[in-house]
């Protein structure tokens, strides 16, 4: 008995809230009907009649695929006649330079069948390298002379006459940072081929493009500004440090672009003798172990930083081996391959002996047959990049004042013919700073 009442008055005391359906009178008191669009019979109707319109207008894209697995059909392969070989690198990559072998099978960087040039493991050759003779002293040269005096018909036509001063000046100052942002950075693998392309591009735009040159490959600058020149068809018209500015000439068209096929990916490396030997030419083992720890404990001459301006570097391991047969030069914080590429480049221009890259560090020696007047030669022969560059700022000074000044060009007050005493002209230092014949020791 004591259960039902207990339960009757709980439920009593229990607070009573109205139905769910009642806690929003906003229905009975505006009297709202929903549309017939949200009703599920309406979505059903909608869904079962736009679904074939749906499908028309959503067309799915094809899903993405690399250049290299595109099927190319019946489309030809893409031809350019720029006279000269492919290379990934056209500066940190010779030519001259043997391999002993490549570390992967031949398979061409511009993808498959999408140029018309075979690929032998180092290059793209201009020349098919079937007509070339194995006997022959020099392989196929009148195809390769051919080329060589095309390229430089065609790029004295699109240079044009040679810029006057206020105009080499104007583009000087157009191209600097204050007054455009264009730049194209050459970096640790020099003058790729996909840098062509960027240039072109770039000349579209303007007349005249800045490059900036750090790394590897500022150790040799002469190269750079050759190899700039000859492959681009250009004329570096102002040199300051690692910066430059190529000028495209005057009669340069875009339209009229050559064409320039795009590496989609970088090539393998071949395989190179050793740098290092086990022993030195013309030293005994025990002699090459004590001038490698002598090497290690020798002053530093100079700490190259990463992605650096390198140009002086040669002159200054000429200067050192005056007062010293080991030069060591600390690489802390490069990469292995930068300060190897860096000796290969020392041991050429200097010329020098390597003796070891431990404990990031370039050794080399300066060798028994070494002869200061040899140095001197190679002074007067090839003169420093800083002498170079002084030399450029010089003229363009001289330059400037004389088309400043308001007497008569080439005469002096008394109306004499004035001899203006310069150490090298604007385009005769073009053409030094891109020559790269290399002159016989005697």
């Amino acid at each position: 008995m004591l259960l039902p009442s207990l339960l009757r008055r709980a439920h009593l005391l229990r607070p009573c809230y109205p139905p769910r359906r009642h806690l929003s009178r906003l229905l009975d008191r505006y009297g709202f009907v929903p549309p017939a669009s949200l009703t599920s019979t309406a979505k059903e109707i909608s869904h079962g009649t736009g679904a074939a319109a749906d499908q028309k207008r959503r067309i799915k894209k094809p899903p993405y695929r690399p250049p290299s697995s595109l099927d190319r059909g019946d489309r030809p392969a893409s031809h350019s006649d720029l006279p000269f070989d492919f290379r990934f690198s056209y500066t940190e990559s010779s030519p001259d330079a043997k391999p002993i072998g490549l570390r992967e099978p031949k398979y061409s960087p511009f993808g498959p069948g999408r140029l018309d040039r075979p690929w032998t493991g180092l290059c793209a050759p201009a020349v098919d390298t079937t007509l070339r003779s194995v006997d022959a002293e020099d392989p196929a040269p009148a195809a390769e002379k051919d080329l060589e005096e095309a390229r430089r018909r065609e790029r004295e036509r699109v240079l044009g006459e040679p810029l006057t001063p206020a105009e080499r000046s104007f583009l000087v100052d157009k191209c600097q940072k204050n007054r455009t942002k264009r730049q194209i950075n050459l970096g640790r693998d020099g003058l790729t081929h996909n840098m062509l392309n960027d240039i072109h591009n770039h000349w579209k735009h303007g007349e005249a493009v800045r490059v900036k040159c750090l790394g590897v490959p500022t150790v040799d600058m002469q190269n750079v500004c050759h190899e700039l020149e000859d492959k681009t068809g250009g004329l570096i018209i102002h040199r300051h440090g690692g910066q430059l500015i190529l000028y495209r000439g005057r009669h340069y068209h875009p339209k009229k672009r050559p064409v320039i096929p795009l590496m989609l990916w970088k090539p393998a490396e071949p395989i190179y003798p050793r740098l290092i030997k086990t022993t030195i030419e013309g030293l005994t083992v025990q002699e090459t172990k004590e001038m490698r720890k002598k090497g290690l404990h020798a002053p530093v001459l100079t700490k190259l930083a990463k992605n650096g301006y390198y140009a002086s570097l040669v002159s200054m391991v000429r200067d050192g081996f005056l007062a010293d047969e080991l030069v060591r030069i600390d690489c802390k914080g490069l990469p292995k391959s930068d300060y190897r590429k860096i000796g290969v480049k020392l041991r050429d221009l200097v010329p020098c002996i390597l003796v070891s890259f431990d404990k990031e560090q370039i050794i080399v020696w300066r060798g028994k047959d070494h002869d200061e007047s040899i140095q001197d030669n190679m002074h007067k022969a090839f003169p420093s990049v800083l002498q170079l560059e002084n030399a450029a700022v010089k003229n363009e000074n001289v330059e400037q004042e004389e088309a400043s000044s308001e007497s008569v060009p080439g005469k002096n007050e008394h109306g004499e013919k004035e001899e203006t005493s310069s150490d090298c002209s604007s385009d005769e230092w073009s053409e030094i700073s891109s020559s790269d014949d290399v002159p016989d020791d005697k």
